[in-house]
């Protein structure tokens, strides 16, 4: 999900993003732990979704959402 349709959603629902990443992130370090992790391409992309929630929320905290 791009940041520009992060910033249409409410705090709420950026809160309830988040905790479903960390989840999937979770969830991933295990695979990867007990090598059954697939696509290890994954953890990438779920570690830059995170971070895209947290600037976009520091923005809407700050008041310079656009």
């Amino acid at each position: 999900m791009k940041a520009s349709d992060m910033r249409g959603k409410s705090p709420a629902e950026l809160k309830e993003l988040m905790l479903e990443l960390l989840k999937e992130q979770f969830n991933l370090r295990m695979q990867r732990g007990t090598e059954q992790l697939a696509r290890p391409s994954e953890m990438k992309r779920v570690r830059r979704e995170i971070a895209r929630i947290k600037t976009v929320m520091n923005e809407l905290k700050s008041g310079k959402a656009s």
